[in-house]
């Protein structure tokens, strides 16, 4: 028997986290990693090399690879010096080598994935150098990139793409012979949102008889979903869909202790995203629940084995 195929969108530490859990599965698991970063190594290299942002891609391989922990520990290492390597991550410069080697990041994604013995495929959202995230605020402002979208303390009225980007193929024919399209929680606006402004991702969503699935962030993000609940995640992804609306949402119903939800409250400004029942049921999407969380480095996550597990159970009914 074949293996369901799954694509998960994404970008960054969220998807990272949740694929750690999912390579365990007999999946054939597309991970399309957004490329519009452009902070910190990513930032500094896309202006260097002219490249697409490489920092989530690194993040990703780093989850997805069978090799030692030494190996991913090497990938994500940080240089901290007085030169011009500080702040670099490692993985991120042997892309960017690979790259200038290979003229493709696609083929680049590939050698790396051989290198670090992983089975499943990693594609960027597209090849191209120059994409770059916009955001129009309430205020009718502009504001350009990624890193400064972030850093705003205004809201965000909508996101688009200073030029579409050319779609890869294979990401396409991915969507279409998908069995399952997941969006994985992450920063909604920089992680998720920027495939969902591509035009080409918006008409093979359309088409695919794939169900579309989110998984809801846990806590709230500052200046970009303060106050959402699980209704409001869906509403806005929604909102950026097509004709093809979200058919299922997982959120965790796990009891937040009182110190860790005011340690978010206090220092990073997050809250707890609540589920709002009233309103889901009144909503056109399936709601699943269940107690997900757990806490790892004195952080709230996503317990990757029993959210994997949920995933796989809802694909297999």
């Amino acid at each position: 028997m074949n293996n369901k195929k799954i694509v998960v969108f994404g970008g960054g530490t969220g998807l990272s986290y949740l694929l750690k859990g999912l390579k365990d599965f007999p999946l054939d698991i597309t991970a399309v990693i957004t490329v519009s970063d452009d902070g910190r190594s990513t930032g500094k290299l896309r202006e260097e090399f002219h490249a697409p942002a490489v920092g989530d891609i690194r993040q990703v391989l780093s989850s997805l690879s069978s090799t030692s922990d030494n190996i991913k520990k090497m990938l994500e290492y940080r240089f901290n010096t007085t030169s011009d390597l500080d702040g670099h991550a490692l993985g991120n410069l042997i892309l960017i080598s690979l790259l200038n080697i290979t003229g493709s990041l696609k083929e680049s994604i590939n050698e790396l994935c051989t290198l670090l013995d992983i089975k499943n495929k990693v594609l960027p959202l597209t090849e191209d150098a120059n994409v770059t995230l916009m955001a129009e605020m309430m205020d009718g402002s502009i504001v350009e990139g990624e890193a400064s979208i972030t850093k705003s303390e205004k809201k965000v009225k909508k996101l688009f793409y200073k030029e579409q980007p050319k779609v890869l193929e294979e990401v396409k024919t991915a969507i279409g012979e998908a069995d399952l399209i997941i969006f994985s929680m992450g920063s909604i606006y920089t992680s998720l949102l920027p495939h969902l402004i591509s035009t080409e991702v918006i008409e093979c969503l359309d088409r695919t008889k794939a169900p579309i699935m989110y998984l809801c962030n846990i806590v709230t993000q500052p200046g970009e979903t303060d106050d959402f609940t699980v209704s409001d995640h869906v509403n806005l992804i929604n909102s950026y869909l097509g004709k093809h609306k979200l058919d299922a949402v997982i959120a965790s119903n796990s009891k937040i202790s009182e110190e860790m939800a005011l340690r978010y409250s206090n220092k990073e400004r997050k809250d707890p995203v609540k589920i709002d029942y009233p309103v889901l049921s009144k909503l056109d999407t399936e709601f699943i629940e269940a107690d997900l969380l757990t806490i790892a480095d004195g952080t709230l996550k996503h317990h990757s084995q029993r959210l994997s597990s949920l995933i796989f159970s809802y694909l297999m009914k």
